[in-house]
């Protein structure tokens, strides 16, 4: 890399050279003066990492720009095939409001009704319902009181409805709009007083409701032949805490913890005696669960590029154009591939990590080395190593048709919770966090399943279950 016309890694190998061939240097300056050596080479690799080649948000991009797409020689609008979002006409409006002719503005003559033109325009009427519930009372000849018993649910001389709770739960938990908008939300388009306090309340509520449902979901996501996991920072009370994701394309689960390994793991309860196939980033903990493992690819094309781009290393370009092209392979042959072609791909993975050793070779340990055990390597090393460790992990996707190129599904139902943390800053409470994860793998489930959110917390607060979890599971009918 070059820095204000210097190429850094240029000098750093020279000045290494000379510290080599300097004979009167004693090992612990030696030493010492390689260690600022690679702190220099750390930060100064740094300063050329970004959303492209590392895991780097793209919003963390220096100087970031737009992109300009290039032209594709298509018509602007939606293109062939695209399902459209027009609207439509109802055929039971609830209001018709007819429109006379005026016939002293008609020429002279005799006329019959041609029927009418039909022009709906489709509104929103924001409103207020209160049902008030009238208890009869009966007074007996002794002067004793009989009222009628109210519907259950009904405790109060005023509370609020169902619909109120589904609306705040679904802003605070689903489109994470902070309380205090919530409350101006009730307050001005609804006339309706409404607390922070009682926003908590509601969610409180959903959380309790859903206990049954964080049950099932691990079930069903222990049953599961692949899963994908994954986990990200979350700021809890101003502390690091760290918000696990359990996934499929049919299920979501999350869970914040303290601990980021194989605590956290034990404790969800998921992957305890999972015998099916972790596919996630590497993350070391994953090891200890499941029969087998799928790596993320997506994460390693980042890698690559870093090590082709910071460290000159050709290799690493020609792994990524590889990878992308079994990708492509496995596209066009239908999910895998089969054993012949799998087999040439493999051959050819093997060939360039063969090369790889002689670009890019393993550390020896020098003899002034003072610390005992594993010689430091380079990311490209590490990288290079990992690839050749686990390449079955890596190229399962070409074989096995249920695992996916990357850990893209995991990554995916993971976004929403960073855009949380940019709204709020953080959790309160441990509490908290819990709360919202347990809505939030409800409401990220039904989703996949085709339930809005509006109609999952509809039903959760009328007590029952989305039929996907009343037709896997009996024991929800009965209930």
């Amino acid at each position: 890399m070059t820095v204000d016309n210097i190429n850094v890694e240029a000098t750093v190998k020279r000045v290494t050279a000379l510290i080599a061939e300097e004979k009167n240097l004693s090992p612990a300056l030696k030493s010492s003066l390689e260690v600022l050596l690679l702190l220099i080479s750390i930060l100064v690799n740094r300063l050329g990492l970004n959303s492209r080649n590392s895991s780097k948000p793209p919003a963390s991009d220096p100087f970031r720009k737009k992109e300009r797409k290039t032209a594709g020689g298509r018509k602007p609008g939606g293109q062939h095939g695209h399902v459209g979002k027009t609207l439509q006409q109802f055929s039971d409006p609830d209001v018709v409001k007819p429109i006379p002719i005026d016939r002293d503005l008609l020429p002279p003559g005799k006329y019959r009704s041609g029927g009418h033109e039909a022009r709906q325009v489709i509104d929103l009427d924001i409103s207020i319902v209160v049902t008030e519930w009238q208890a009869e009372i009966l007074v007996d000849q002794n002067g004793k009181k009989h009222v009628a018993p109210f519907p259950e649910g009904v405790t109060r001389p005023v509370q609020y409805g169902i619909g109120i709770k589904i609306n705040s739960v679904y802003m605070s938990q689903y489109q994470m709009i902070p309380y205090n908008r919530i409350e101006e939300q009730f307050a001005d388009q609804l006339q309706i007083p409404i607390s922070a306090g009682s926003i908590v309340n509601f969610n409180r509520d959903a959380f309790e409701r859903l206990e049954l449902f964080d049950t099932w979901v691990k079930n069903r996501l222990a049953e599961a032949p692949v899963v994908h996991l994954d986990e990200t920072g979350v700021n809890v009370n101003s502390s690091r805490y760290w918000l696990h994701n359990t996934s499929t394309d049919s299920y979501s689960y999350f869970y914040p913890h303290q601990k980021r390994g194989g605590e956290a793991l034990d404790e969800i309860g998921i992957l305890f005696g999972y015998q099916g196939i972790l596919c996630h980033d590497h993350w070391k903990p994953y090891f200890n669960y499941g029969s087998a493992h799928a790596l993320c690819n997506a994460h390693h094309l980042r890698e690559l590029e870093r090590a082709a781009e910071q460290d000159g290393q050709k290799w690493a370009k020609q792994m990524s154009d590889l990878l992308l092209e079994i990708n492509r392979a496995v596209d066009e042959a239908g999910d895998s591939l089969d054993p012949p072609d799998a087999e040439l791909f493999r051959q050819r993975y093997r060939e360039v990590l063969t090369e790889a050793e002689i670009e890019c070779p393993e550390p020896k340990k020098k003899a002034y080395h003072l610390k005992p055990g594993r010689v430091a390597r380079s990311k490209a090393r590490n990288l290079l190593e990992r690839l050749i460790k686990f390449e079955d992990a890596v190229l399962r996707f070409m074989v096995d048709p249920l695992v996916p190129f990357s850990n893209n599904q995991a990554e995916n139902d993971l976004r929403m919770i960073k855009v949380q943390q940019k709204v709020s800053g953080c959790f309160r409470s441990m509490d908290g966090a819990k709360v919202f994860c347990r809505i939030r793998s409800y409401l990220t489930t039904c989703r996949k399943q085709s339930v809005t959110a509006t109609e999952a917390l509809r039903l959760l607060f009328e007590g029952r279950w989305p039929a996907f979890m009343v037709a896997s599971d009996v024991h929800l009918d009965a209930e």
